[in-house]
């Protein structure tokens, strides 16, 4: 065997994405050994003294360090992961492109489509490449929902709906949140599950070319925490309560480039359902549907006549599907969540290694973010309005 090409990472931030960037990290080498990569963590940033000290301690990072300043400044760090919360990624994935360093960024990029396109237009100019967390486009059947669609599988596309519902907020003591200011997180919903559900939209179908949307707040306070958490857990709350500044629910109509229209719509307040992410696709020849609660699961119809059982087939994840194969010896054996980011940091090193844009780029972010910008735009006028072109190496259209 050949020399292992050594790359020194550096992981911004360590609530739950930066750790599981650190996992998906470690993970590559035996997942992806094609590679010849030995993954190295040189260092993490975090403002809190006891997640340093977690992440020299137990995570294994070589040191770590108060300000991100310094890891970029590492020069044993060669690829950074931004996974701080939203309002502080422009800033820091500015210093990385800055630095010369690669990057593997959260979604959304920026809180607004203007942040996204500074970040997307600065990394291009640079020649950097990146990586964004749109996750769900590696789930094995969506790659293989995709390959039906794109084979023609389905006949001429017609219609898709993608329904992003989720109950994570949907307790009113559930507390507030940068997520709910308008400053910090910029608009709610849209670019918190549906810019997920946009880009997931426009990788099996095609660029969304405009939008008509309706948005509402139906929790419109939240106490505000007397102890703050990491992600959505660990926070205290007391008796005050603050304004909700941005929506929690969005329904929107869409056109895409090719012709096919559809729904798309997202709640993150909805009581019952946990993370029903649903994608579905018709054609005049068959359809396909995926639900992220049983990821490892697609209902497939092909064909418009099949007699006395004619209707959806369920298929399991299967060796003929994406990167299955690569996590589990055997059909009916599921892969799960943390999968998807192994297969993400993957794209991402292989890009970084080749200078190939493999992984969802800066440039895919900030189509979604257009996406989202005029989603909120029509929401507040009742107009359709036009998602604005962008430009650079985007992939969902590869």
């Amino acid at each position: 065997m050949g020399e292992k090409k050594r790359l020194g990472v550096g992981v911004i931030s360590l609530g739950w994405m930066g750790r599981l960037h650190t996992r998906s990290y470690k993970a590559v080498a035996e997942y992806f050994p094609e590679l010849g990569v030995e993954v190295e963590l040189v260092a993490a940033a975090d403002p809190i003294d006891s997640v340093r000290e977690e992440a020299t301690g137990k995570l294994g990072f070589k040191r770590a360090y108060a300000d991100y300043h310094e890891l970029l400044a590492d020069p044993e760090v060669d690829i950074v992961s931004i996974a701080s919360p939203n309002f502080l990624h422009k800033e820091i994935a500015l210093a990385a492109i800055a630095a010369g360093k690669p990057f593997w960024i959260e979604k959304p990029m920026g809180v607004s489509a203007e942040q996204s396109r500074e970040i997307a237009q600065a990394a291009e100019k640079a020649g950097l490449v990146s990586a964004v967390g749109f996750n769900y486009r590696h789930t094995p059947a969506i790659e293989y929902m995709r390959a039906l669609v794109r084979e023609g599988k389905l006949g001429r596309l017609t219609n898709v709906r993608v329904w992003f519902i989720a109950d994570y907020n949907s307790s009113p003591l559930s507390p507030l949140t940068w997520r709910a200011s308008k400053e910090k997180a910029g608009a709610g919903v849209v670019p918190d599950l549906m810019s997920h559900g946009a880009d997931l939209a426009q990788y099996i179908v095609g660029r969304i070319a405009s939008v008509s949307a309706i948005t509402d707040t139906f929790i419109t306070e939240r106490p505000i925490p007397t102890k703050m958490g990491v992600g959505h857990s660990g926070f205290e709350i007391g008796d005050e309560v603050g304004e909700v500044e941005n929506e929690d629910y969005v329904a929107m109509l869409v056109r895409f480039d090719n012709g096919v229209v559809g729904t798309l719509e997202s709640s993150r307040v909805s009581v019952g359902p946990r993370a029903e992410y649903v994608v579905e696709v018709y054609g005049t020849e068959g359809s396909a549907r995926w639900n992220f609660e049983r990821l490892n699961e697609l209902e497939v119809c092909l064909g418009v006549d099949g007699g006395a059982t004619h209707g959806y087939t369920r298929a399991m994840a299967n060796p003929a599907w994406g990167q299955w194969s690569r996590f589990q010896p055997a059909i009916g054996t599921s892969m799960g969540f943390d999968d998807m980011k192994v297969i993400e940091a993957a794209q991402f090193i292989q890009s970084a290694l080749t200078g190939e844009q493999l992984a969802p780029s800066a440039a895919d972010a900030w189509c979604a973010a257009e996406v989202d910008e005029a989603t909120v735009a029509s929401a507040a006028d009742g107009q359709w309005h036009e998602v604005a072109r962008v430009e650079g190496n985007t992939t969902f259209d590869k």
